[in-house]
């Protein structure tokens, strides 16, 4: 196997950590019950992340509901990118992408070269598979074409594209190698992501976008114009009731997995980050569900104070067992979830 550069994978991971401090300050604070080795993949895997979304997010603003012209053969040639730093790990490799020899050549992406040495290094100390940074990718293509979804199906699968896939990414690194343990992975992304479009509601109608499933806002009498408006009454504050319990739901089969994190900090550590993502569940039930005047946040001190009860006791951040034994909550009106 070819030795990687010593100083570019490090100039790589240094890199990356700004990257993640500077762009996600919840998971960067998580980070910190990481040690060695795993703190760096942890920002390694989020720059990866990181610079699709930025990549997508730019063109997005500048094309005013159009595809951004040559953003779907980046993607493309990202995809090609991704490919080639399996090529001498093949066990890692996905096998939905062609083989070296067949495969078109030109790949490149958002990503700096001393990054890409850094995220090399990662897959090979921690086995980190290649499934899922493509299914990344295809959540990003959806982003090109979609703007609305019409069903929780559609939206879940999305959810689970561009977050879903970002725990099984996390897994491999933070100790885990039980099978199993994978739907919990997954299902945390879900509930981060689901947490993230209830939050930025407001945020993703200034980009003619709507994550909301059109099917259960009809269902509890709102509209699109009703979202416009603002509108926060009765039948908005039973909708964000029903999608906080989802969100919960997800939350609560996430926590099954946690014991199958067998790296040092990393059970903490996976506590922390979902806790202080459903801490903003709190926050939007606080502001009575009024997603549209301010962006709900958890303040730096209840972060503080969530990290150091987690710190103290070990049960802490946990759900209650009839918590862990919820349902997914069903629509009013007959219509299927």
């Amino acid at each position: 196997m070819k030795a990687l550069d010593k100083s570019l994978v490090a100039r790589g991971y240094e890199m990356a950590q700004s990257v993640t401090r500077h762009h996600a300050k919840s998971f960067y604070f998580a980070s910190l019950l990481l040690f060695g080795m795993r703190r760096k993949a942890a920002f390694a895997l989020y720059a990866y992340c990181r610079r699709l979304d930025d990549m997508v997010d730019v063109a997005d603003g500048a094309s005013e509901g159009a595809v951004p012209e040559g953003l779907a053969e980046r993607l493309v040639r990202a995809r090609r990118a991704v490919a080639e730093l399996y090529v001498e790990t093949p066990h890692l490799a996905d096998p939905r992408m062609p083989p070296p020899d067949t495969r078109a050549s030109g790949g490149d992406g958002p990503w700096d070269e001393a990054e890409l040495a850094a995220l090399v290094d990662c897959i090979r100390r921690f086995g980190v598979p290649e499934a899922p940074m493509q299914d990344l990718i295809s959540g990003m293509e959806m982003d090109l074409t979609k703007r609305r979804y019409e069903t929780w199906a559609e939206l879940d699968q999305y959810c689970y594209r561009v977050a879903g896939v970002v725990g099984l990414m996390m897994a491999p690194m933070l100790g885990c190698s039980s099978e199993w343990a994978l739907g919990p992975a997954a299902d945390l992304g879900r509930a981060m992501q689901l947490t993230n479009i209830l939050r930025d509601v407001k945020e993703d109608l200034d980009r003619d976008r709507v994550y909301l499933p059109l099917e259960e806002l009809a269902a509890f009498g709102l509209s699109l114009d009703d979202l416009r408006k603002g509108v926060v009454d009765d039948r908005w504050r039973a909708f964000m009731r029903f999608q906080i319990e989802r969100s919960r739901a997800f939350y609560a089969r996430a926590w099954a997995g946690i014991p199958a994190l067998t790296g040092f900090g990393c059970q903490r550590m996976v506590k922390l980050m979902g806790s202080i993502y459903g801490d903003i569940l709190r926050v939007i039930e606080e502001r009575d569900y009024d997603v549209f005047s301010g962006r709900a946040s958890v303040p730096g001190s209840r972060k503080v104070a969530l990290a150091t009860a987690i710190l103290v006791r070990p049960t802490a951040g946990l759900p209650a067992q009839k918590q862990l034994e919820v349902a997914m909550p069903l629509l009013p009106r007959g219509v299927s979830s």
